[in-house]
């Protein structure tokens, strides 16, 4: 398991080094399964990063893709939709999920972007910054938690190294015991990122988040996950659970039918465009996390 540990003042994670060795071992099973290293799905800047990833928050991503495109199309520049009549701008997000919420919401988060700027609304700053200097920044703000924050890092054109974790990549987690069941979403981010090399490129945290976010959307699903095509079943105590009560209820003959486990060379191939909601257009990514 995990312990933590005071680091200048700051709660570090230490995962002990078996649980780490698990973790970097889905990582590469995963990856043979769905072909890393897996290409970016868009090239936003990151202040446009963070107003799609609030617009995406419990929302289809179909959806949320609308309403930035409307947003954007309606409102030219960032310092538009800040200034904008709120009624105006929550027309323009009605695509998604609460837009009477998020609509003040993201008008409040450029207010605050502007006024901690002194003025100026951007975020290409964070280049400069270490990574969990730039998380804290962000989620100084109200409205912005560790999911965001990553994705801002991550997905944007800043391409920096920090972990964001969705619903499926954290049951994926937990199912895996990489984490325990008890930990939600927002706190399972740092102890994910702790399992995983410091040295890291954002490449290679993109590939463990989408990897894990992939099999989740194909093969775990939340109610009836497909344990007997799972390319990490032996590293699977849920689903190893799962599959011993099958067979000793279907005397294994439903699972023979099924076809057997697949392996990392057979796995469904995660092609650019083969997951719904993982790839957009480049004007918007057709799904980015919120939270």
């Amino acid at each position: 398991m995990a312990r933590t540990t005071a680091r200048r003042g700051r709660e570090v994670v230490v995962p002990d080094e078996e649980l780490r060795d698990k973790a970097l071992l889905v990582h590469e099973r995963l990856c043979a399964a769905y072909g890393c290293p897996i290409p970016y799905f868009h090239d936003l800047d990151p202040l446009s990063e963070l107003v799609s990833s609030l617009l995406s928050h419990r929302t289809k991503n179909a959806d949320s893709g609308r309403a930035f495109r409307q947003l954007r199309a309606r409102f030219p520049t960032w310092e538009g939709v800040r200034d904008a009549p709120l009624a105006e701008v929550e027309e323009a997000v009605a695509p998604v999920t609460w837009p009477e919420q998020k609509a003040p919401r993201i008008q409040q988060v450029l207010r605050d972007v502007t006024e901690r700027r002194a003025g100026e609304l951007s975020l290409d700053f964070l280049a400069d910054l270490p990574v969990r200097a730039a998380r804290d920044w962000l989620e100084s703000i109200t409205g912005i938690g560790p999911k965001t924050s990553a994705a801002v890092l991550l997905f944007s054109r800043l391409r920096m190294p920090a972990l964001p974790v969705d619903s499926h990549h954290h049951r994926v987690a937990v199912r895996l015991a990489l984490i325990p069941p008890g930990v939600t979403v927002g706190p399972a981010h740092r102890l994910l990122e702790a399992q995983l090399p410091p040295e890291w490129s954002a490449q290679q945290v993109y590939d463990n988040h989408e990897a894990l976010m992939l099999h989740g959307q194909r093969c775990c699903f939340h109610l009836d996950p497909a344990c007997h095509r799972c390319p990490v079943l032996d590293l699977c105590p849920t689903g190893q659970q799962r599959v011993s009560h099958e067979l000793s209820a279907e005397g294994g003959g439903a699972l023979r039918e099924r076809g057997q486990r697949v392996t990392p060379t057979s796995a469904p191939a995660a092609g650019p465009h083969a997951s719904p909601g993982v790839r957009g257009d480049s004007s918007l990514p057709a799904r980015s996390p919120a939270g």
